[in-house]
């Protein structure tokens, strides 16, 4: 089951690159333009990088935002329609590059910011790449995921990890086969960045202006230092 969930969250986001660069370009996800988007540019900018990584970068945009503070920064992403975009806008570099290419070590760079902005979506695939992360970052670097918070994301499920149903409610007539993702709670949101070596720094909730709740989670780490 797991495997296969992997496969159709790859074979939806195939399907619907088009639709999404459109959306996210024209600004027609709500909680993006009023929160999330500048929430995760002020928390990348806040580390002072000189160079990022951007791990699923889709169609380029935090790349370019990030290019407008001085910042080098670097894109990859699995699905190549979406890099063919974020080449086509410019603003950075881009490179085609799933999740299986960076495990394999084909990324031969490090950076001062790896950053995953609501690209994790998986199960296994998501253990095995954080697991990698720590060997992308430059000494002292900073490790920055923003995802769904899992208390406004759980709906009515129960409130433990497993894979739930996608949806595209709210998105355009274009958007079509939504991809399934793997629920995460809070607790295990953290003892995933610890098991992969990282100490959480600081954790972020963005409030959404007009339901007041947390629009996303931004976790904040470090590499943790091995006490000998």
């Amino acid at each position: 089951m797991g495997g296969s969930n992997e496969a159709k969250i790859i074979n939806s986001w195939m399907q619907n690159a088009v639709p999404w660069t459109a959306a996210v370009r024209e600004r027609q996800i709500e909680s993006r333009r009023l929160v999330t988007d500048g929430a995760i540019v002020d928390a990348v900018v806040s580390c002072s990088p000189q160079t990022v990584l951007d791990v699923g970068c889709g169609e380029g945009w935090l790349v370019r935002a990030l290019h407008t503070h001085g910042i080098t920064a670097h894109g990859v992403d699995g699905i190549p329609a979406l890099v063919e975009q974020a080449r086509a806008t410019g603003g950075g570099t881009f490179e085609v590059a799933s999740y299986e290419d960076i495990t394999a070590g084909r990324l031969q760079a490090t950076f001062d910011v790896v950053v995953c902005n609501f690209s994790l979506f998986g199960d296994q695939s998501v253990v095995t790449l954080l697991r990698e992360i720590p060997g992308l970052l430059n000494p002292g670097g900073t490790f920055i995921i923003q995802t769904l918070h899992p208390a406004m994301a759980c709906g009515e499920g129960d409130y433990k990890d497993g894979w739930r149903a996608g949806s595209w409610a709210g998105f355009g007539q274009d958007f079509i086969d939504p991809a399934p993702w793997y629920f995460r709670t809070m607790g295990s949101w953290v003892e995933l960045l610890v098991e992969s070596g990282f100490m959480l720094t600081r954790l972020v909730e963005p409030l959404h202006p007009c339901s007041g709740g947390p629009a996303s989670v931004i976790f904040v780490a470090v590499v943790r230092t091995r006490v000998v």
